[in-house]
């Protein structure tokens, strides 16, 4: 079991947030996936993931999406992946 906290940060603040759980072992093949359903839920476009970003995930426990990382247009300064599980 896993959870992912995300967080949408505008001006330094969290403006929106989702705490997405899966009772699968975390797989890093299946991030875009994981990363769509957060997307979805937190209605925003899903940006592109790059080796860097799933990198960052594994080691760090977070990843961070910038607006230059989304096709479209965002009106946010960051999409936060934070590693919340026990």
């Amino acid at each position: 079991m896993f959870k992912i906290w995300a967080k949408v940060i505008d001006d330094h603040k969290i403006r929106r947030d989702y705490l997405y759980h899966s009772a699968d072992k975390f797989n890093e093949s299946e991030f875009l996936y994981y990363l769509s359903d957060i997307c979805h839920e937190l209605d925003i476009p899903t940006p592109v993931v790059l080796q860097s970003h799933i990198r960052n995930y594994n080691l760090f426990n977070i990843a961070k999406f910038k607006p230059s990382d989304f096709v479209e247009k965002v009106n946010f300064d960051t999409l936060q992946l934070e590693n919340a599980s026990e």
